[in-house]
């Protein structure tokens, strides 16, 4: 008996390795196995779940683990390898039947995975057929059970009825944050920003006598240009000018809402997009941040009006009081812009940090396929998903740009697991250009250093005609 628990332990670990390395690494090393090759039946041949990541982190951990077993090192590695050719065999006979990738089916999903590596056990360890059957069957239900706990956990899928229903329900996590009789004790037990924001940076930049310039450079936010070129920019739409507004945090400060009405006053744009983060806190009442932005609102001035996300600040409760407001929330929804007969999209997505309610299939529902589209999220976190629908831009903030940076400008956190050239500025992936604003407020402690906040005024244009 002691031997068969050891052996599930063992396949357990086997199985843990991948999504615990995905869950360690985010999105480094993530390529597909299968390098995003189709079969002859036009399906993925593994899925994109299946990656060298997650055979690699396998391979090693049976390799180290293999000394529990009493069996050398390199039957570890054998026995993990036989292990993940069981799991490439599962995924291999799912896509021919057309099952998505990180679909689980009981059985299936598990069989080929432990069968393989049982088989060289039992001839290893001298085990009884009926043992190894025996084995095979707790590690079936145990490797599935383990399997939808880490789905949840990587994954988190939307609820059924999201978005067509905006519920609290939906981000219970963010109900109990903002729930008002939650707050005081919500306060005293967020370690995070207690310690590391409340304690440590308000002191350290206190005792320095910093944290005066820090505010005053919070306030003095820049104006930034972005003049951008596509090949597929509808005719109408060359010139036009998209104002972008990200990581207000209105509240944060009493005098920050007035100098971005003084700053915004004198611009020209015919559409302003908000990213999300409105208010400061991610708890408490979210009154004063909307107090500030009913001032701020008006001030806008465009002819297409004024669209905005949920960021992971933002209570789900606050969507009717924004719309009220004036902003056209889209969440995990579309807006199309009609300009001269001619058309483009804006997509916007639930945030995808914290909450990981980003849905981009979800918002792209009702955008036709082939248009100039533009993405909007809160970080720049679900860019692989905003690029497989052909998004031509993708806007975001979150990052703050670091928000307090090296005397170079460098982050020293960017609090994003997309890749660090994502952080701050303007970058690309493959087709689709992306930027990601430094925020207009500041997060956590009001101050800034060596990372000025910014105003994004974003010029979309045609290609230039290259002479014949």
């Amino acid at each position: 008996m002691k031997t068969v628990i050891t052996i599930l332990l063992f396949l357990l670990w086997l199985n843990l390795m991948p999504p615990l390395a995905a869950l360690i690494f985010g999105s480094w090393g993530k390529r597909p196995l299968d390098n995003n090759q189709t079969w002859i039946d036009g399906s993925p041949i593994f899925g994109a779940n299946k990656t060298v990541r997650g055979i690699l982190a396998s391979l090693i951990g049976g390799t180290l683990a293999a000394p529990l077993l009493g069996l050398h090192w390199w039957d570890g590695t054998l026995i993990a390898a036989l292990a993940m050719t069981g799991d490439l065999v599962s995924s291999f006979c799912k896509r021919r039947f057309k099952r998505k990738s990180g679909e689980d089916v009981f059985f299936v999903d598990q069989v080929f995975e432990g069968l393989l590596p049982l088989l060289l056990l039992k001839s290893r360890l001298g085990l009884s057929t009926a043992h190894m059957l025996d084995t095979l069957l707790v590690f079936v239900v145990l490797a599935y059970l383990s399997s939808r706990f880490w789905h949840y956990i990587l994954f988190k899928p939307t609820a059924r009825d999201y978005p067509t229903t905006v519920r609290s329900t939906v981000r219970r996590h963010e109900w109990r944050a903002c729930h008002v009789p939650l707050a005081r004790w919500k306060t005293l037990l967020n370690l995070t920003s207690f310690l590391s924001n409340r304690f440590l940076f308000t002191w350290f930049f206190t005792l320095t006598g910093l944290y005066e310039r820090g505010i005053n450079n919070t306030l003095n936010m820049q104006i930034r240009r972005h003049h951008l070129h596509f090949a597929n920019l509808p005719p109408a739409f060359a010139g036009f000018r998209i104002l972008l507004l990200t990581d207000l945090h209105l509240d944060s400060l009493s005098q920050l809402t007035e100098h971005i009405v003084n700053k915004i006053k004198e611009l020209d744009y015919d559409l302003c997009l908000i990213g999300g983060d409105i208010r400061m806190e991610i708890y408490g009442p979210t009154a004063p941040c909307l107090r500030h932005l009913r001032h701020l609102v008006p001030a806008i001035n465009c002819p297409y009006g004024v669209l905005g996300i949920l960021g992971n600040h933002d209570s789900i409760e606050m969507v009717p009081d924004l719309e009220e407001a004036g902003i056209t929330m889209l969440i995990n929804d579309s807006w199309e812009i009609k300009k001269n007969g001619d058309s483009l999209w804006i997509v916007g997505v639930d945030d995808p940090h914290y909450y990981k309610m980003a849905n981009a299939d979800e918002a792209y529902r009702r955008v036709p396929e082939d248009v100039f589209s533009i993405f909007l999220a809160h970080s720049p976190e679900a860019y692989e998903a905003a690029s497989a629908h052909n998004a031509a831009l993708y806007l975001c903030g979150h990052t703050h740009g670091g928000q307090i940076c090296l005397p170079n400008q460098r982050p020293l956190i960017t609090n994003s697991s997309a890749p660090r050239h994502t952080a701050a500025g303007r970058w690309q992936y493959q087709q689709m250009t992306g930027i990601t604003s430094r925020g207009t407020g500041a997060s956590s402690v009001p101050l800034r250093f060596n990372c000025p906040g910014e105003i994004l005024l974003i010029t979309l244009d045609q290609l230039p005609q290259q002479p014949d």
